[in-house]
């Protein structure tokens, strides 16, 4: 009896500590009121909510109440290292009797004299979120009591950190993309374009993109790209690669020795990543393209009143997954008047139901020569239809004219 009158006590004392959230408190202001009143319920003299960065693999102070210096001066723990990386890497509370430099990474704490600390870790699903601890400048002994109720009042804040994050990954994944995407396509004379992208439905924003950037000698650079992954983390390393291969396409005249020092860099420093990229330029003339394949799919060319076919093209191996220097090689490709070439990602053919090659077919058959805002929105029609895209799909359409602007 008095086991479930403890475990109802302990739920009224969190729902005291919690009260009723401003509508208008951001998470932050949020974690720190709350974290005032967990102050108050427990007695205690400092109360902190440090949040776990995995690609660091550091805790970072991020509310606090007490030693409110804690956020302002930016703590950092390295997981496993002191107290609050303990909590962290065993994922269980831990208590300490004794603070000091001995058992505590951050000075501060000790430095207030505290004396007793508490700490548990926030865990969302299977995830680690962070560590809530709370400290005392007198001889506490916490008990079982304080334990479930700090965890219980974890486990509440870590879904709330958790779901802040992932809207702070999208929020900026989203934002990353469309600096990135061309934000209009360009106007060269003897060539129209068009062009899509939607986010997968399943996968959200990811590493998809598309480019293209003028170049000395009135050449035309033309990329289609995707990195592996999704969110902010493939965003972030498709601008550092779409910011690098235009770099090395201003001092080098063949795509392949672009694709080979992209995959140079990718391999130095975006170690683990990977992305398959098609690049190639359209000369002056604008009667062919020189292409070279990075592990992307080939580009579907049509030629008026003919169906569309798979450009024979050689595919090398993927960026950032190569050991040593292979052999990168390019394929000039025809663009007689009035010729379509429709560059794409993999979300625009693969199915989990049919081989990605049924889906190339269906592309190559799909495709005609035609004004390339049409050809895109029918290819859309014939490919995605009214399902919602499972992976990101990513589509460009080149158009050779007959005659050019202004000609």
């Amino acid at each position: 009896m008095s086991r479930s009158l403890d475990a109802h006590d302990r739920l009224q004392q969190l729902e005291k500590i919690i009260g009723t959230p401003a509508e208008h408190l951001g998470l932050t202001e949020l974690l720190t009121e709350t974290l005032r009143r967990l102050r108050e319920a427990m007695g205690v003299d400092t109360a902190t909510v440090l949040r776990y960065q995995a690609n660091g693999r550091q805790l970072v102070a991020f509310a606090a109440a007490g030693i409110e210096e804690e956020v302002h001066q930016g703590v950092q723990v390295p997981m496993g290292s002191g107290f609050a990386g303990r909590v962290a890497l065993e994922r269980a509370p831990v208590i300490l009797d004794h603070v000091d430099e001995s058992t505590v990474v951050n000075s501060l704490l000790w430095e207030r004299g505290l004396r007793s600390m508490l700490g548990v870790p926030m865990i969302a699903g299977n995830e680690l979120v962070g560590v809530l601890h709370i400290g005392s400048v007198t001889t506490r002994q916490f008990g079982e009591p304080e334990v479930a109720t700090m965890q219980l009042l974890a486990d509440r804040l870590a879904m709330a950190v958790q779901v802040e994050a992932l809207e702070e990954n999208r929020t900026a994944t989203m934002a990353l993309q469309r600096s990135l995407l061309p934000s209009s396509l360009p106007e060269v004379p003897g060539l129209a374009f068009g062009a899509r992208y939607v986010p997968g439905a399943e996968t959200g924003l990811g590493g998809d993109w598309y480019d293209l950037f003028a170049l000395p000698g009135d050449r035309l650079g033309v990329v289609m790209g995707d990195v592996s992954g999704h969110g902010l983390d493939a965003a972030v390393i498709m601008g550092r690669l779409r910011s690098a291969l235009r770099a090395y396409a201003l001092d080098c005249e063949s795509p392949a020795e672009v694709l080979a020092k992209l995959d140079r860099k990718a391999n130095h420093f975006e170690h683990g990543a990977m992305a398959t990229v098609a690049y190639g330029i359209i000369g002056p003339s604008r009667e062919a393209l020189t292409l070279s394949l990075a592990g992307h799919l080939p580009p579907v060319l049509a030629l008026p009143g003919e169906a569309g076919r798979l450009v024979d093209a050689p595919p090398d191996p993927p960026i950032g997954l190569t050991i040593g220097v292979p052999e990168r090689r390019t394929t000039v490709v025809g663009l007689p008047p009035e010729g379509v070439l429709v560059f794409y990602t993999d979300g625009l053919v693969e199915r989990r139901d049919q081989p990605v090659d049924v889906g190339m077919d269906l592309l190559a058959a799909t495709v005609r020569a035609g004004e390339p805002e049409r050809v895109c929105a029918q290819t859309m029609a014939a490919m995605i239809g009214s399902r919602a895209a499972q992976d990101d799909v990513a589509l460009l359409a080149i158009q050779r004219r007959s005659v050019p602007a202004g000609g």
